[in-house]
């Protein structure tokens, strides 16, 4: 087995050490030639692997990813097929697949989670695209996933894996936002000695147990108050997205609304519920916000 991997940054170098540690050939590509690339443009990843290829893009969604596919589309054959596995939207999944199949290329959409830790945790993979295609690719996603059941599903046609992963990123603010603002409550509490303590002991026999606990228990062991996290947060899309598509289909989100509103008017005036939120971003995905 063998795959092409555009883009090797936190997420497709991880993606790329984790393929390779499943027995799996990744020929890797990069703009940057300090990035531990294979080969030094995409006509020569084309040109390494056999056909029918499968690549695998992973560069910033919008003007990146655009031009990527269409310079993909001039170099693949018919037969090959192309996973866009970056924080796509999903709207433009369409057009990316018919773009691609004016040459009969496949095309399957796959979103991701999982950060900074995916190459030794695994990553969670919501894919999108035709039932065959998906059961072509399939060996590499399960080599990506956790090990176990669950990490991995077929959300639907082109367009499902990007939709599912906007609605966990969304899903995702919102939970980011009902802890920080826990934390800033105690912080404020006469009662309460110390606000970080008392959230990481709901590790364990807690309802609200989760991997978000674990990370925000690993920030608070280097900075308890977490006063050297700046107190604002980054929105990178996804939940605006969301929230746009809950409008169109009549659902009201107001948790992820809320969280939303929260991370831009930080770029204004922060609070420590925002601290909470930029330790836990910096924790996963390694994203740093800058005051």
């Amino acid at each position: 087995m063998e795959i092409g991997m555009i883009g090797l940054g936190r997420m497709g170098g991880n993606m790329a050490t984790r393929l390779r540690n499943h027995g799996i050939t990744v020929v890797g590509y990069d703009r940057s030639p300090e990035s531990k690339r294979d080969v030094a443009s995409l006509a020569e990843l084309v040109e390494k692997l056999q056909a029918p290829r499968v690549v695998w893009v992973m560069v910033p969604a919008g003007a990146p990813t655009d031009d990527t596919i269409t310079e993909l589309k001039g170099l693949l054959d018919e037969g090959d097929l192309v996973i866009d596995g970056g924080n796509t939207k999903y709207l433009d999944d369409a057009r990316h697949a018919q773009e691609l199949s004016e040459k009969g290329i496949h095309f399957v959409d796959v979103g991701v989670s999982g950060g900074v830790w995916g190459a030794e945790r695994g990553y969670a993979l919501m894919a999108g695209g035709a039932q065959e295609d998906y059961e072509r690719v399939r060996p590499y996603l399960e080599a990506l996933k956790p090990e176990g059941e669950n990490g991995l599903v077929h959300a639907g046609p082109v367009g499902g894996g990007h939709f599912a992963k906007m609605v966990h990123n969304g899903i995702e603010y919102g939970m980011m936002q009902a802890m920080g603002e826990g934390f800033d409550t105690m912080t404020h509490s006469d009662l309460i000695d110390n606000p970080a303590e008392v959230m990481a002991s709901w590790r364990d026999g807690s309802v609200v147990a989760s991997w978000l606990l674990d990370l925000f228990a690993l920030a608070a062991q280097q900075d308890p108050t977490l006063h050297d996290m700046p107190a604002v947060a980054d929105e990178s899309g996804e939940a605006r997205w969301m929230v746009e598509a809950a409008l169109e289909l009549g659902v009201p989100v107001p948790a992820t609304v809320a969280a939303l509103y929260a991370r831009q008017v930080s770029r204004g005036a922060g609070s420590d519920t925002l601290r909470v939120v930029s330790a836990l971003r910096n924790q996963f995905g390694g994203h740093i916000t800058k005051a």
